[in-house]
Protein backbone atom coordinates (compact mmCIF):
# COMPACT_ATOMS: atom_id res chain seq x y z
CA UNK A 1 0.00 0.00 0.00
CA UNK A 2 1.55 3.36 -1.02
CA UNK A 3 2.00 6.19 1.44
CA UNK A 4 1.89 9.78 0.21
CA UNK A 5 2.48 13.04 2.03
CA UNK A 6 1.08 16.35 0.83
CA UNK A 7 2.93 19.24 2.41
CA UNK A 8 1.39 22.69 2.27
CA UNK A 9 3.17 25.72 3.73
CA UNK A 10 0.93 27.73 6.07
CA UNK A 11 0.06 31.20 4.71
CA UNK A 12 3.37 30.99 2.86
CA UNK A 13 3.66 34.46 1.35
CA UNK A 14 2.50 36.13 4.57
CA UNK A 15 4.81 33.99 6.69
CA UNK A 16 7.82 34.91 4.54
CA UNK A 17 6.92 38.59 4.84
CA UNK A 18 6.77 38.18 8.62
CA UNK A 19 10.35 36.86 8.66
CA UNK A 20 11.52 40.13 7.12
CA UNK A 21 9.13 42.29 9.17
CA UNK A 22 8.23 40.68 12.52
CA UNK A 23 5.85 43.59 13.24
CA UNK A 24 3.38 41.91 10.84
CA UNK A 25 2.96 38.86 13.09
CA UNK A 26 -0.54 38.16 14.44
CA UNK A 27 -1.95 41.08 12.40
CA UNK A 28 -4.35 41.02 9.43
CA UNK A 29 -2.05 41.06 6.40
CA UNK A 30 -2.94 40.91 2.71
CA UNK A 31 -0.28 40.16 0.09
CA UNK A 32 -0.88 41.09 -3.53
CA UNK A 33 -0.97 44.87 -3.87
CA UNK A 34 -2.48 48.07 -2.57
CA UNK A 35 -6.16 48.27 -1.58
CA UNK A 36 -6.96 50.82 -4.30
CA UNK A 37 -5.43 48.69 -7.07
CA UNK A 38 -6.98 46.24 -9.43
CA UNK A 39 -5.77 42.73 -9.01
CA UNK A 40 -6.42 39.99 -6.52
CA UNK A 41 -5.25 38.79 -3.13
CA UNK A 42 -2.29 36.41 -3.40
CA UNK A 43 -2.40 35.45 0.26
CA UNK A 44 -4.02 36.52 3.52
CA UNK A 45 -2.91 35.95 7.09
CA UNK A 46 -5.14 33.89 9.32
CA UNK A 47 -6.11 37.10 11.16
CA UNK A 48 -7.33 38.60 7.86
CA UNK A 49 -9.16 35.40 6.92
CA UNK A 50 -11.36 35.81 9.99
CA UNK A 51 -12.90 38.81 8.21
CA UNK A 52 -13.66 36.75 5.09
CA UNK A 53 -10.56 37.72 3.10
CA UNK A 54 -9.17 34.91 0.95
CA UNK A 55 -6.82 34.38 -1.99
CA UNK A 56 -8.07 35.29 -5.49
CA UNK A 57 -10.45 37.89 -4.00
CA UNK A 58 -10.25 41.38 -5.56
CA UNK A 59 -8.02 43.65 -3.48
CA UNK A 60 -10.74 46.28 -3.26
CA UNK A 61 -13.19 43.72 -1.87
CA UNK A 62 -10.58 42.65 0.70
CA UNK A 63 -10.25 46.26 1.81
CA UNK A 64 -14.01 46.60 2.27
CA UNK A 65 -14.08 43.47 4.41
CA UNK A 66 -10.97 44.34 6.42
CA UNK A 67 -9.96 48.02 6.09
CA UNK A 68 -7.56 47.69 9.03
CA UNK A 69 -5.47 45.09 7.18
CA UNK A 70 -1.88 45.80 6.20
CA UNK A 71 -1.62 45.52 2.41
CA UNK A 72 1.77 44.36 1.10
CA UNK A 73 2.93 44.38 -2.53
CA UNK A 74 4.78 41.12 -2.02
CA UNK A 75 8.30 40.03 -2.93
CA UNK A 76 8.27 37.12 -5.41
CA UNK A 77 12.06 36.79 -5.27
CA UNK A 78 11.82 36.09 -1.53
CA UNK A 79 9.11 33.48 -2.08
CA UNK A 80 11.23 31.72 -4.69
CA UNK A 81 14.19 31.72 -2.30
CA UNK A 82 12.18 30.14 0.51
CA UNK A 83 10.46 27.73 -1.84
CA UNK A 84 13.94 26.56 -2.78
CA UNK A 85 14.77 26.03 0.89
CA UNK A 86 11.60 23.97 1.31
CA UNK A 87 12.49 21.87 -1.72
CA UNK A 88 16.01 21.21 -0.45
CA UNK A 89 14.64 20.09 2.92
CA UNK A 90 12.15 17.78 1.21
CA UNK A 91 14.79 16.26 -1.05
CA UNK A 92 16.90 15.45 1.98
CA UNK A 93 13.88 13.59 3.39
CA UNK A 94 12.70 11.64 0.34
CA UNK A 95 14.12 11.27 -3.18
CA UNK A 96 10.61 11.28 -4.67
CA UNK A 97 9.42 14.87 -4.37
CA UNK A 98 7.11 16.82 -6.69
CA UNK A 99 6.61 20.56 -6.19
CA UNK A 100 2.97 21.15 -7.11
CA UNK A 101 3.36 24.91 -6.70
CA UNK A 102 5.63 27.38 -4.99
CA UNK A 103 4.31 26.41 -1.55
CA UNK A 104 3.12 22.80 -1.76
CA UNK A 105 4.62 19.43 -2.60
CA UNK A 106 3.91 15.72 -2.78
CA UNK A 107 6.26 13.11 -1.34
CA UNK A 108 6.16 9.39 -1.96
CA UNK A 109 6.97 7.94 1.46
CA UNK A 110 6.26 4.31 0.56
CA UNK A 111 8.75 1.95 2.18
CA UNK A 112 10.43 4.56 4.41
CA UNK A 113 9.22 3.10 7.73
CA UNK A 114 12.69 1.75 8.54
CA UNK A 115 14.13 5.24 8.20
CA UNK A 116 11.46 7.33 9.88
CA UNK A 117 9.02 4.99 11.57
CA UNK A 118 5.24 5.02 11.03
CA UNK A 119 3.62 7.86 9.02
CA UNK A 120 2.72 10.11 11.97
CA UNK A 121 6.24 9.99 13.36
CA UNK A 122 7.67 10.65 9.89
CA UNK A 123 5.37 13.66 9.52
CA UNK A 124 6.54 14.99 12.89
CA UNK A 125 10.16 14.65 11.82
CA UNK A 126 9.41 16.42 8.51
CA UNK A 127 7.68 19.25 10.40
CA UNK A 128 10.82 19.67 12.48
CA UNK A 129 13.07 19.67 9.43
CA UNK A 130 11.02 22.27 7.55
CA UNK A 131 10.85 24.54 10.61
CA UNK A 132 14.59 24.21 11.23
CA UNK A 133 15.43 24.89 7.56
CA UNK A 134 13.02 27.76 6.89
CA UNK A 135 11.61 29.05 10.20
CA UNK A 136 8.18 28.45 8.64
CA UNK A 137 5.27 26.23 9.60
CA UNK A 138 3.55 23.71 7.34
CA UNK A 139 0.64 21.28 7.36
CA UNK A 140 0.91 17.67 6.21
CA UNK A 141 -1.74 15.32 4.90
CA UNK A 142 -1.05 11.58 4.79
CA UNK A 143 -2.98 9.01 2.75
CA UNK A 144 -2.71 6.11 0.34
CA UNK A 145 -3.55 8.49 -2.55
CA UNK A 146 -2.26 11.94 -3.39
CA UNK A 147 -5.79 13.27 -3.77
CA UNK A 148 -6.78 12.34 -0.21
CA UNK A 149 -3.42 13.53 1.13
CA UNK A 150 -4.01 16.94 -0.45
CA UNK A 151 -7.50 17.24 0.99
CA UNK A 152 -6.34 16.14 4.43
CA UNK A 153 -3.48 18.67 4.52
CA UNK A 154 -6.02 21.42 3.89
CA UNK A 155 -8.14 20.19 6.80
CA UNK A 156 -5.02 19.98 9.01
CA UNK A 157 -4.25 23.70 8.73
CA UNK A 158 -2.65 25.49 10.38
CA UNK A 159 0.51 23.67 11.44
CA UNK A 160 -1.12 20.26 11.74
CA UNK A 161 -0.98 16.69 10.52
CA UNK A 162 -3.91 14.54 9.40
CA UNK A 163 -3.57 10.85 8.48
CA UNK A 164 -6.38 9.08 6.67
CA UNK A 165 -5.86 5.40 7.46
CA UNK A 166 -5.95 3.17 4.36
CA UNK A 167 -9.42 1.77 3.73
CA UNK A 168 -11.19 4.78 5.28
CA UNK A 169 -10.90 7.16 2.31
CA UNK A 170 -14.54 7.02 1.21
CA UNK A 171 -15.82 7.54 4.77
CA UNK A 172 -13.43 10.48 5.22
CA UNK A 173 -14.52 12.15 1.98
CA UNK A 174 -18.28 11.50 2.16
CA UNK A 175 -19.32 14.44 4.42
CA UNK A 176 -17.11 17.00 2.67
CA UNK A 177 -18.46 19.60 0.24
CA UNK A 178 -17.79 18.71 -3.40
CA UNK A 179 -15.73 21.93 -3.70
CA UNK A 180 -13.09 20.24 -1.54
CA UNK A 181 -12.27 17.89 -4.42
CA UNK A 182 -9.20 19.21 -6.32
CA UNK A 183 -10.25 20.41 -9.74
CA UNK A 184 -13.84 21.25 -8.80
CA UNK A 185 -14.21 24.98 -9.36
CA UNK A 186 -17.20 27.30 -9.21
CA UNK A 187 -18.66 26.19 -12.56
CA UNK A 188 -18.43 22.46 -11.83
CA UNK A 189 -19.72 23.03 -8.31
CA UNK A 190 -22.75 24.87 -9.71
CA UNK A 191 -23.42 22.08 -12.22
CA UNK A 192 -23.16 19.44 -9.50
CA UNK A 193 -25.48 21.39 -7.21
CA UNK A 194 -28.01 21.57 -10.03
CA UNK A 195 -28.01 17.75 -9.99
CA UNK A 196 -28.52 17.71 -6.24
CA UNK A 197 -24.90 16.76 -5.54
CA UNK A 198 -23.52 18.77 -2.64
CA UNK A 199 -21.35 16.33 -0.72
CA UNK A 200 -18.62 14.01 -1.97
CA UNK A 201 -20.73 11.13 -0.67
CA UNK A 202 -23.56 12.19 -3.03
CA UNK A 203 -21.06 12.02 -5.89
CA UNK A 204 -19.80 8.59 -4.90
CA UNK A 205 -23.32 7.13 -5.09
CA UNK A 206 -23.69 7.95 -8.80
CA UNK A 207 -22.90 5.53 -11.60
CA UNK A 208 -19.77 6.26 -13.64
CA UNK A 209 -21.84 6.06 -16.82
CA UNK A 210 -24.10 8.87 -15.58
CA UNK A 211 -21.16 11.13 -14.74
CA UNK A 212 -19.46 10.31 -18.04
CA UNK A 213 -22.61 11.21 -19.94
CA UNK A 214 -22.89 14.53 -18.11
CA UNK A 215 -19.24 15.56 -17.89
CA UNK A 216 -17.29 13.34 -20.33
CA UNK A 217 -13.79 12.26 -19.24
CA UNK A 218 -13.94 14.71 -16.35
CA UNK A 219 -17.01 12.83 -15.11
CA UNK A 220 -15.02 9.57 -14.97
CA UNK A 221 -12.27 11.37 -13.07
CA UNK A 222 -14.85 12.75 -10.63
CA UNK A 223 -16.18 9.25 -10.02
CA UNK A 224 -12.71 8.05 -9.11
CA UNK A 225 -11.91 11.07 -6.96
CA UNK A 226 -15.14 10.66 -4.98
CA UNK A 227 -13.81 7.27 -3.85
CA UNK A 228 -10.40 8.67 -2.95
CA UNK A 229 -8.54 7.57 -6.09
CA UNK A 230 -5.88 9.51 -7.94
CA UNK A 231 -7.74 10.24 -11.17
CA UNK A 232 -7.20 12.82 -13.89
CA UNK A 233 -5.11 15.95 -14.24
CA UNK A 234 -2.14 16.23 -11.93
CA UNK A 235 -2.47 12.64 -10.76
CA UNK A 236 -1.91 11.09 -14.20
CA UNK A 237 1.88 11.16 -13.76
CA UNK A 238 4.11 9.66 -11.09
CA UNK A 239 5.72 11.79 -8.39
CA UNK A 240 9.00 13.17 -9.68
CA UNK A 241 8.05 12.67 -13.32
CA UNK A 242 8.35 16.14 -14.79
CA UNK A 243 6.42 16.22 -18.05
CA UNK A 244 7.02 19.95 -18.47
CA UNK A 245 4.43 22.66 -19.11
CA UNK A 246 1.86 22.38 -21.90
CA UNK A 247 1.66 26.16 -22.17
CA UNK A 248 3.25 29.25 -20.63
CA UNK A 249 1.45 32.54 -20.20
CA UNK A 250 1.59 35.86 -18.39
CA UNK A 251 -0.99 38.61 -18.25
CA UNK A 252 -1.35 42.04 -16.69
CA UNK A 253 -4.39 44.01 -15.51
CA UNK A 254 -3.88 47.77 -15.72
CA UNK A 255 -4.59 49.86 -12.64
CA UNK A 256 -6.56 52.15 -14.96
CA UNK A 257 -7.88 51.23 -18.40
CA UNK A 258 -5.69 52.71 -21.10
CA UNK A 259 -5.80 53.38 -24.83
CA UNK A 260 -2.21 54.68 -24.91
CA UNK A 261 -0.71 52.53 -27.65
CA UNK A 262 2.85 53.13 -26.44
CA UNK A 263 1.90 51.89 -22.97
CA UNK A 264 0.01 48.92 -24.38
CA UNK A 265 2.84 47.80 -26.64
CA UNK A 266 5.41 48.31 -23.90
CA UNK A 267 3.32 46.05 -21.67
CA UNK A 268 3.25 43.42 -24.43
CA UNK A 269 7.04 43.63 -24.58
CA UNK A 270 7.31 43.06 -20.83
CA UNK A 271 4.90 40.11 -20.96
CA UNK A 272 6.85 38.62 -23.87
CA UNK A 273 10.03 38.86 -21.79
CA UNK A 274 8.39 36.99 -18.91
CA UNK A 275 7.14 34.25 -21.24
CA UNK A 276 10.53 34.05 -22.97
CA UNK A 277 12.37 33.57 -19.71
CA UNK A 278 10.18 30.66 -18.71
CA UNK A 279 10.59 29.08 -22.14
CA UNK A 280 14.36 29.24 -21.77
CA UNK A 281 14.15 27.91 -18.24
CA UNK A 282 12.42 24.79 -19.58
CA UNK A 283 14.59 24.71 -22.72
CA UNK A 284 11.52 24.92 -24.91
CA UNK A 285 10.68 26.80 -28.11
CA UNK A 286 7.13 28.02 -28.75
CA UNK A 287 5.53 27.12 -32.06
CA UNK A 288 2.42 29.20 -31.42
CA UNK A 289 1.65 32.53 -29.76
CA UNK A 290 -1.69 33.85 -28.51
CA UNK A 291 -2.80 37.34 -27.53
CA UNK A 292 -5.42 37.94 -24.85
CA UNK A 293 -7.10 41.35 -24.89
CA UNK A 294 -9.82 42.52 -22.48
CA UNK A 295 -11.64 45.83 -22.88
CA UNK A 296 -13.20 48.10 -20.24
CA UNK A 297 -16.57 46.38 -20.57
CA UNK A 298 -14.87 43.01 -19.83
CA UNK A 299 -15.40 41.77 -23.38
CA UNK A 300 -12.40 39.59 -24.16
CA UNK A 301 -10.85 38.36 -27.38
CA UNK A 302 -8.06 35.84 -27.96
CA UNK A 303 -6.15 35.62 -31.19
CA UNK A 304 -3.46 33.04 -32.00
CA UNK A 305 -1.06 32.21 -34.79
CA UNK A 306 1.37 29.44 -35.57
CA UNK A 307 4.97 30.53 -36.06
CA UNK A 308 7.01 29.62 -39.12
CA UNK A 309 9.93 28.89 -36.79
CA UNK A 310 9.61 27.98 -33.12
CA UNK A 311 11.31 30.47 -30.80
CA UNK A 312 12.21 31.25 -27.19
CA UNK A 313 13.53 34.77 -27.85
CA UNK A 314 11.79 37.75 -26.24
CA UNK A 315 12.20 39.89 -29.35
CA UNK A 316 10.54 37.35 -31.66
CA UNK A 317 7.72 36.65 -29.20
CA UNK A 318 7.09 40.38 -28.86
CA UNK A 319 7.07 40.89 -32.64
CA UNK A 320 4.36 38.25 -33.03
CA UNK A 321 2.31 39.49 -30.07
CA UNK A 322 2.50 43.09 -31.30
CA UNK A 323 1.35 42.12 -34.81
CA UNK A 324 -1.64 40.28 -33.34
CA UNK A 325 -2.42 43.30 -31.19
CA UNK A 326 -2.21 45.82 -34.04
CA UNK A 327 -4.49 43.68 -36.21
CA UNK A 328 -7.15 43.13 -33.56
CA UNK A 329 -7.25 46.13 -31.22
CA UNK A 330 -10.18 48.50 -31.74
CA UNK A 331 -8.14 51.68 -32.10
CA UNK A 332 -8.84 54.06 -29.24
CA UNK A 333 -10.76 51.53 -27.16
CA UNK A 334 -9.48 51.44 -23.55
CA UNK A 335 -7.89 48.14 -22.56
CA UNK A 336 -8.22 46.56 -19.13
CA UNK A 337 -5.96 43.49 -19.53
CA UNK A 338 -3.33 42.10 -21.88
CA UNK A 339 -1.89 38.61 -21.94
CA UNK A 340 0.70 36.64 -23.93
CA UNK A 341 0.38 32.85 -24.16
CA UNK A 342 2.88 30.42 -25.73
CA UNK A 343 2.25 26.80 -26.70
CA UNK A 344 3.08 24.19 -29.36
CA UNK A 345 6.41 23.47 -27.73
CA UNK A 346 9.49 22.01 -29.40
CA UNK A 347 12.78 21.23 -27.69
CA UNK A 348 14.85 22.56 -30.58
CA UNK A 349 14.27 25.27 -33.16
CA UNK A 350 14.94 24.56 -36.87
CA UNK A 351 18.21 25.87 -38.27
CA UNK A 352 18.25 29.16 -40.19
CA UNK A 353 20.63 30.42 -42.87
CA UNK A 354 24.13 31.32 -41.64
CA UNK A 355 23.54 35.06 -41.17
CA UNK A 356 20.18 34.51 -39.49
CA UNK A 357 21.63 31.81 -37.24
CA UNK A 358 24.49 34.08 -36.12
CA UNK A 359 22.02 36.86 -35.28
CA UNK A 360 19.81 34.38 -33.46
CA UNK A 361 22.76 33.02 -31.45
CA UNK A 362 23.82 36.52 -30.36
CA UNK A 363 20.33 37.15 -29.02
CA UNK A 364 20.36 33.80 -27.20
CA UNK A 365 23.61 34.70 -25.46
CA UNK A 366 22.36 38.19 -24.59
CA UNK A 367 19.12 36.89 -23.10
CA UNK A 368 20.93 34.14 -21.18
CA UNK A 369 23.00 36.87 -19.53
CA UNK A 370 19.84 38.86 -18.83
CA UNK A 371 18.26 35.79 -17.21
CA UNK A 372 21.25 35.45 -14.88
CA UNK A 373 20.86 39.07 -13.82
CA UNK A 374 17.12 38.57 -13.23
CA UNK A 375 17.83 35.47 -11.17
CA UNK A 376 20.12 37.50 -8.95
CA UNK A 377 18.42 40.90 -8.82
CA UNK A 378 14.77 40.24 -9.67
CA UNK A 379 12.56 40.07 -12.75
CA UNK A 380 12.67 43.82 -13.44
CA UNK A 381 16.48 44.08 -13.36
CA UNK A 382 16.80 43.91 -17.16
CA UNK A 383 14.29 44.73 -19.88
CA UNK A 384 14.00 45.28 -23.61
CA UNK A 385 14.03 48.95 -24.54
CA UNK A 386 10.53 48.48 -25.96
CA UNK A 387 9.35 47.27 -22.56
CA UNK A 388 10.71 50.06 -20.37
CA UNK A 389 7.39 51.91 -20.24
CA UNK A 390 5.64 48.62 -19.60
CA UNK A 391 7.36 47.85 -16.30
CA UNK A 392 4.94 46.64 -13.68
CA UNK A 393 5.36 44.88 -10.39
CA UNK A 394 5.66 41.15 -10.85
CA UNK A 395 2.51 39.54 -9.54
CA UNK A 396 2.78 36.67 -7.13
CA UNK A 397 1.37 33.61 -8.87
CA UNK A 398 1.27 29.85 -8.52
CA UNK A 399 3.86 28.83 -11.08
CA UNK A 400 6.62 31.43 -11.26
CA UNK A 401 9.89 31.24 -13.12
CA UNK A 402 12.42 29.28 -11.11
CA UNK A 403 9.99 26.86 -9.43
CA UNK A 404 12.18 24.40 -7.47
CA UNK A 405 12.54 21.01 -9.06
CA UNK A 406 11.05 22.15 -12.36
CA UNK A 407 14.22 23.23 -14.11
CA UNK A 408 15.45 20.92 -16.86
CA UNK A 409 18.01 18.34 -15.96
CA UNK A 410 21.49 18.44 -17.46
Amino acid sequence: MPTYFHLDMDAFFVSVEELFDPALKRKPVVVGGRPNERGVVSAASYAARQFGVHSAMPLRTAYKLCPQAIFVDGHPERYREYSGKVYQALQSFSPLVEMASIDEAYLDMTGTERLYGPPLRAAYLLHERILRSTQLNCSIGIAASRLVAKISSDLAKPNGVLWVIPGHEAAFLAPLDVRKVPGVGKVTEKNLHALGIRKVGDLAKLEESFLAERFGKWGLALAGKSRGLDAGGWFDTAIGEDTGPKSISHEHTFSEDTADIAQLEATLARLSEMVGRRLREHRLHAGAIQLKLRYSDFSTITRARSLSRATQLDTELFQQARELFRRNWRTGAPVRLLGVHASGFEEEAPQMDLIGEEHHERWKQTLAAADRLRERFGESAVSLAAGMRGQFRERTHENPAGLPGKKPKG
